[in-house]
């Protein structure tokens, strides 16, 4: 099978940071950043592509004022210890700035068995060392440990965000140490802003394999990758080696600008799926961030002969065989 013609793409139009997560139940169940930024959506399809047609149920909306007020960014929704746990970034609006780059992380739970069911309870804001602009939260389990994997400025940095890694003592709350993994330092994560975020976690082969988003988010957004071995102390920042280059970027002959914030996911037959967004054209009006038209976008992923993964190229719009 050609692995660039298994979806029609884009698989959601107008949804950009997208999570796509495969419950036991069968169903795929999907959030996103909604171009208003001002509520949480969830949706679920038993195909992922039919989760552009799947009815979405309004999970959260933000408030007038204070914290969670504005900037509602990146949704993930994960299925943890039994209940269902959305993790996004808000930002506090203000007369004088509309909380842009003020964000900090949160989290809600669901102890329904279908989360577009039942009621989503704020557990908080999740503290780290720092108060500052912080977002882009994911959580995976290895080996009986559950770990929280964000995106943060460091105040003593110049830049706008690296990635951390810690422990969790449950679900909304971060125990021990908290290590930084990678901070932008190649040209193509420094372009326009220096940005590591929007990390995804996919575990196979003997190691742990952690993709990212850099650089602006126009048409220079691209991923880079880091790996671990799965022996590893995922807490020292020696055992993550980063790809000196993007893994997933641009392609101008297939109409695809600024490839990123990704999500993994397996197939209706059981193989590994790339889930992102891209625009499908180049040239924006104004703050790209304002720009409705970064859509939700899938594609199998092949693996090379040495067990590391091949994300190939973003597919044009609107072909399968």
């Amino acid at each position: 099978m050609d692995n660039n013609r298994e979806y029609v793409n884009p698989i959601v139009e107008q949804r950009a940071d997208p999570w796509v997560y495969k419950h036991t139940d069968g169903f795929y169940y999907f959030t996103a950043s909604v171009p208003s930024y001002d509520l949480i959506e969830v949706r679920r399809a038993a195909k992922i592509q039919g989760l552009g047609t799947a009815e979405p149920v309004v999970a959260w909306r933000k408030y007038d004022s204070g914290p969670l007020s504005a900037n509602i960014w990146a949704p993930e929704i994960h299925f943890i210890q039994g209940k269902w746990y959305i993790y996004f970034a808000a930002a506090r609006t203000t007369e004088t700035k509309d909380g842009l780059f003020d964000h900090r992380m949160y989290v809600l739970e669901n102890s329904s068995a279908n989360p577009l069911e039942g009621v989503w309870e704020e557990k908080g804001q999740i503290r780290t060392r720092w108060e500052s602009f912080a977002l882009d939260a994911t959580t995976f389990e290895h080996r009986g440990q559950l770990y929280y994997v964000w995106a943060q400025k460091d105040p003593a940095i110049n830049g706008n965000s690296n990635l951390y890694i810690s422990k969790m003592e449950n679900p909304w709350t971060l125990t021990g140490e908290q290590v930084m993994i990678s901070t932008p330092e190649y040209d193509w994560e420094t372009i326009g802003f220096k940005v590591n975020e929007g990390a995804a976690v996919l575990k196979r082969n003997g190691r742990i394999f952690m993709s990212y988003s850099a650089s602006a988010t126009d048409h220079h957004y691209c991923m880079g990758l880091l790996t671990a071995d799965e022996n590893a102390d995922l807490l020292d920042p020696q055992s993550w080696a980063k790809s000196p280059v993007p893994v997933f970027q641009t392609n101008e002959e297939n109409g695809q600008y600024g490839p990123g914030h990704n999500s993994f996911t397996v197939s209706e037959d059981g193989q590994d799926v790339l889930i992102y967004h891209a625009r499908n054209y180049k040239e924006i009006v104004g703050d790209p961030l304002y720009d409705p038209n970064r859509h939700t976008r899938a594609q199998l992923i092949e693996w090379n002969e040495d067990g590391t993964p091949s994300f190939g190229i973003p597919v044009e719009d609107g072909v399968r065989l």
